[in-house]
């Protein structure tokens, strides 16, 4: 069974960082992606960042040069190093896993809970 757990959310003031972990079980990333999705409040969850199981990596032109994501296949744990954040990037943040990267949600079966991140002074 597959299953993703989120951490490492917070409060953060405005121009800090944040580092998000993904713990996988059920699945190995030697042969999956996972991929960082957000949801802020009255808005659609939105693809961050992806990386693919050989370590290729995308992010959303808004993170781009701001969010690094990395992985470690020994702990299944894909992370999300956030630095420069602003209050637009206040949401929860979701991972999910799928066999390649896609920015639509429908293309993922399986999510984890979430982690909030709030951005503000």
């Amino acid at each position: 069974q597959v299953q993703l757990v989120e951490s490492g959310g917070g409060l953060v003031q405005p121009g800090g960082s944040l580092r998000l972990s993904c713990v996988g079980s059920g699945f190995s990333l030697d042969y999956r992606a996972i991929a960082w999705f957000r949801q802020a409040p009255g808005k659609e969850r939105e693809g961050v960042s992806c990386i693919t199981a050989d370590g290729t990596t995308f992010y959303v032109d808004s993170v781009k040069g701001r969010f690094t994501i990395s992985k470690d296949n020994d702990k299944n744990t894909v992370y999300l190093q956030m630095a420069s954040l602003k209050p637009d990037d206040t949401a929860v943040y979701f991972c999910a896993t799928d066999y390649g990267c896609s920015w639509y949600p429908a293309d993922y079966a399986s999510w984890g809970q979430g982690t909030q991140v709030t951005v503000s002074s």
